[in-house]
């Protein structure tokens, strides 16, 4: 009869310690949920910072070349009408010295307005830095400031 009682009692604290392991197995596994959705959080952050800062520098980009791009439709529109009017004065004028006045005046009229042109795209090219420089250089260094902060608490 005692080795029934001490069989009964080695079964009966056997299975109270797998009931604690399983029951610390459950605990685990939720603690483990709870610290793998902690780091999809926080990697998730960090790719939406890094996809915010590429949109930035997709907009600039964008921005920059709709600018430039613009420019030259308009440079290429005003000069088809300016080579079309002068072209026109040319062709119908009688008068030679007003048609020699005229082509000087084209000469003028075409290197002033391509420098014209030429100094739109330049300064769009140089705001298109200097936000670079200002805004997305600052953007990053935060982001970077951030993953160091982070990394040695």
């Amino acid at each position: 009869m005692s080795i029934l009682i001490a069989s009964a009692t080695l079964l009966t604290a056997s299975s109270a310690g797998l009931a604690y392991t399983y029951w610390q197995v459950l605990d685990s596994r939720r603690r483990l949920r709870v610290v793998n959705s902690h780091r999809i959080a926080a990697n998730s952050a960090i790719q939406k910072s890094r996809m915010d800062l590429l949109e930035v520098r997709n907009r600039a980009k964008l921005l920059e070349e709709t600018v430039t791009g613009g420019a030259t439709a308009v440079e290429k529109v005003h000069k088809a009408i300016s080579s079309t009017t002068f072209g026109l004065i040319d062709h119908f004028s009688r008068d030679d010295q007003f048609r020699q006045t005229a082509r000087k005046a084209r000469q003028t009229h075409d290197q002033t307005s391509q420098q014209i042109y030429h100094g739109v795209r330049t300064t769009n090219r140089a705001l298109h830095i200097l936000a670079d420089t200002l805004i997305i250089s600052k953007a990053e260094k935060r982001i970077i400031s951030r993953k160091h902060k982070k990394r040695h608490p």
